[in-house]
């Protein structure tokens, strides 16, 4: 089963081009690494993943939502089918570790009770019951980064974006987090990972998709 499709995506700037070209398929319980250098396009493909941009020309399918036709109403239901780790992490630093973690469920509506129940959960499952009750600066970087992904998969997505997730971390803790998102993606959820971090992806042995000037390379 195919959850993401691009066909024939370009992405056209005013300073040139973004994408040329990309077709992109990424399959259920996938795990797929995106290389490139910067400026390459690796952050474009997420945006148009989670349709904050959309293409110039060619079609971007993910799930049942089409980029040429969702509206502006179904966006939110698109997202939280999607989690999305940045490489700063952007953790509410007024909130602790559960209270930024259930601000995504919040968001949508849910109920305390199931709030509580799947916040807990997420927590046990990234390492940080412990520390639930902590401030994002009372944790390390790679504490914080496991607070950003239990964020992003406490609505149960299907698919994990991770956008340089390691890049702000020392090599040890890389290796952590990297570990971490295998054991996710073994339960289950996709994972799509930008990464200039070579030594992860050949470690890691995932599909690799190149990126070089906006299109992709073998």
């Amino acid at each position: 089963m195919n959850l993401i499709k691009f066909t024939n995506v370009s992405v056209k700037y005013r300073g040139g081009e973004g994408l040329k070209q990309v077709n992109l398929l990424v399959r259920k319980g996938e795990f797929v690494f995106l290389v490139g250098p910067t400026g390459a396009g690796k952050s474009t493909v997420m945006k148009l993943i989670a349709m904050s941009e959309r293409p110039s020309e060619g079609t971007v399918i993910v799930g049942r939502f089409n980029s040429g036709n969702i509206t502006a109403k179904q966006i939110p239901y698109l997202r939280r089918q999607l989690g999305i780790v940045f490489q700063d992490f952007k953790l509410l630093e007024d909130r602790n570790v559960y209270d930024n973690v259930a601000f995504a469920m919040i968001v949508t509506g849910a109920k305390q009770r199931e709030i509580k129940k799947q916040v807990l959960r997420v927590l046990a499952n990234v390492g940080l019951s412990h520390k639930r009750y902590k401030m994002p600066h009372e944790l390390s970087g790679g504490e914080q980064q496991r607070v950003a992904i239990a964020r992003a998969l406490v609505n149960g997505p299907y698919v994990l974006l991770a956008d340089e997730p390691t890049g702000n971390l020392d090599p040890a803790t890389a290796a952590e987090i990297m570990d971490l998102l295998e054991k996710i993606n073994a339960r289950g959820t996709a994972v799509v990972m930008a990464t200039h971090n070579y030594a992860l992806v050949e470690k890691a042995r995932h599909r690799v998709v190149r990126l070089e000037g906006g299109m992709t390379v073998n």
